[in-house]
């Protein structure tokens, strides 16, 4: 193959301004369909990307086309059936984030993948950038020693978003929106957490390989619908003994904040992700630096529907696997099972035996 065969489930607008532009841009991709329940989101982005056939139903597109990749971006909630529908239909997939709303879901779908052979690309960009590819190849080298505390932090402007009041320019966004989606807890599975600290909490699992054990959170909507966190303070220990915290909130009018603080035994890292900015400590004195990178190098959007086109083709490989993504799930799953029971805290082992998975 010098092409591989594309399709996107879900028209919205972060695959309008992401995924399709790219995939279309892309000369080793051939995006041959595109899918969406929605008919006048499906015509939108039909109109303003004109080539891939559209359908309604993805199941159909499943019968009908010969794909070898399928990018699926839509509602948190939905994630788990179309992708475990696509994996059966033998294809690989590029899976947004969050990657599921439930631990026992990441599990199920990681089996399924594995046991066809087939890949699941999650929807982290950040993965791919410079900064945080050197600060994972340090902490995972050993080179600062073992990791022995964390201190993950994620601020945004996404409060309009849980309001379903967002402001989007369409000369921008080629498809107006995206509505009401997050404002809608049954959807989008909460607010902050689910949609914006996932990210964070899957940089540091990239970073450090750490997996959670036991984790307490606290959670407040302030005036959001309930099931809409907007702020949130988790802290978590890890296997190996590590501890650490995850805090995010969503009420900012400006650019956030992404930065990961990791502590070791022998030194220390300070990756600001977003503006792709790292530096190394060493306790003997050594240091090391990058300096800031330019936005689309910090911030790379297309990675994730890039690698899995390179996937498909057999030139890369996965970027961006499941394991982080799902220690997220894990982590968020028992964050809000934790703030629902006032910071009580949840052990994952024990999480996952009740939900019937180890």
């Amino acid at each position: 193959m010098t092409q591989a065969r594309i399709a996107v489930i879900g028209t919205g607008w972060w695959s309008n301004f992401t995924h399709v532009p790219g995939l279309l841009d892309n000369p080793r991709a051939n995006l041959v369909a595109v899918a969406d329940t929605n008919p006048e989101t499906l015509s939108r982005c039909l109109e303003a990307y004109p080539g891939p056939k559209g359908y309604q139903d993805y199941q159909e597109m499943l019968e009908v086309e010969i794909l070898d990749g399928i990018v699926v971006a839509t509602s948190h909630a939905s994630h788990h059936e179309i992708t475990k529908d696509c994996l059966l239909a033998e294809t690989h997939v590029m899976l947004e984030k969050p990657m599921v709303l439930s631990a026992i879901d990441a599990y199920d779908l990681v089996e399924t993948a594995n046991s066809s052979g087939l890949e699941i690309i999650v929807g982290h960009p950040y993965h791919f950038a410079p900064a945080v590819l050197r600060a994972r190849e340090v902490i995972t080298s050993g080179e600062l020693g073992a990791v022995q505390c964390i201190k993950s932090l994620f601020t945004s402007a996404c409060i309009e978003l849980y309001k379903g009041t967002p402001t989007h320019n369409t000369s921008v966004h080629p498809v107006m929106g995206p509505g009401k989606i997050y404002s809608d807890p049954i959807a989008s599975g909460g607010g902050q957490g689910h949609l914006q600290l996932t990210h964070s909490s899957a940089l540091t699992f990239f970073v450090t390989n750490l997996q959670p054990a036991r984790v307490a959170a606290f959670m407040n909507n302030f005036d959001l619908q309930i099931g809409l966190d907007l702020v949130d303070a988790i802290t978590a220990r890890f296997k190996g003994g590590a501890v650490g915290t995850f805090t995010s909130t969503g009420n900012l009018t400006e650019h956030g904040q992404m930065e990961l603080n990791v502590y070791c035994k022998d030194g220390y890292l300070l990756l600001d992700a977003l503006k792709g900015s790292l530096i190394i400590r060493h306790f003997s004195g050594k240091e090391e630096t990058m300096p800031a990178q330019e936005f689309e190098v910090a911030n790379p959007r297309f990675a994730t529907a890039a690698n899995l086109v390179d996937v498909c083709l057999g030139l890369a490989p996965n970027g961006s696997p499941p394991p982080p993504a799902v220690a997220s799930v894990e982590l968020l799953d028992a964050a809000y099972r934790s703030a629902a029971q006032d910071g009580v805290p949840v052990d994952i082992q024990s999480l996952l035996q009740s939900l019937g998975t180890s």
